[in-house]
């Protein structure tokens, strides 16, 4: 396994790590005391407020993040280009992307964008490398 294809399951494995510190205030409390529901999720997450809301956002910007990153990386493989290329820009990637969920559960939304820039312009540069 490549660092780049290593890169990939990390990035994968993101949205869980969105997921579960959104939900993590509720477990351990009854669903009628207001802890996590899992027979409602989804209603459950949408009324979340302060860091849980933006941990759950997290999740979903990670999960639509996914694609053009796993796209890049196979199609520079695909192309020949330079592993130790590919592997930069991959970890650069998934630290773009540590760093956009840390930002923004801290509320810092001008470092949160211009963790989300570092990390889509990682995904298109794979595209032309």
């Amino acid at each position: 396994m490549t660092i780049a294809e290593l890169c990939i399951l990390i990035a994968c494995l993101l949205p869980i790590v969105g997921a579960g510190i959104a939900k993590s205030k509720g477990f351990g409390v009854s669903r009628r005391d207001g802890g996590f529901d899992n027979h409602n999720p989804r209603q459950w997450l949408a009324r979340l407020e302060g860091w849980q809301a933006h941990a759950n956002a997290a999740q979903h910007n990670s999960f639509e993040a996914l694609p053009l990153f796993i796209a890049g990386v196979l199609i520079a493989q695909a192309h020949g280009a330079a592993s130790s290329t590919i592997d930069a820009l991959a970890v650069v990637f998934v630290l773009a992307r540590v760093s956009y969920i840390a930002t923004y559960l801290a509320d810092r939304a001008n470092l949160r964008t211009l963790s989300w820039v570092v990390a889509l312009g990682c995904a298109i540069a794979l595209f032309f490398v």
